[in-house]
């Protein structure tokens, strides 16, 4: 079972809400390009809300995670996207099936 993840909620600036749910759609090679990150989502809330949600099993994958492309996208998008900035949340993961 992994043990760690990632969850980054994150909310479009008003009018953005379809160029999010696209650059999150585009980022999916990116991420399955990446060995460590065992499962990767991005989920569409509703009223423009969003977020994205990924496993591994170290702390190392996690980092490489943190570093790597997919990572550097969302920053480098985050102004022009985002009402506010990304917040990264590295959470533990208890249980899963």
């Amino acid at each position: 079972m992994p043990k760690f993840a990632l969850y980054v909620p994150l909310k479009a600036k008003p009018g953005k809400e379809s160029d999010v749910a696209e650059f999150l759609t585009s980022a999916l090679p990116l991420v399955q390009a990446e060995p460590g990150t065992l499962t990767w989502y991005a989920i569409q809330e509703g009223g423009g809300e969003y977020a994205i949600f990924d496993t591994f099993d170290t702390e190392d994958d996690r980092q490489a995670h943190l570093v790597g492309k997919v990572a550097a996208a969302l920053m480098d998008k985050a102004e022009e996207l985002f009402a506010e900035p990304p917040q990264i949340h590295k959470v533990t993961l208890l249980a899963s099936k």
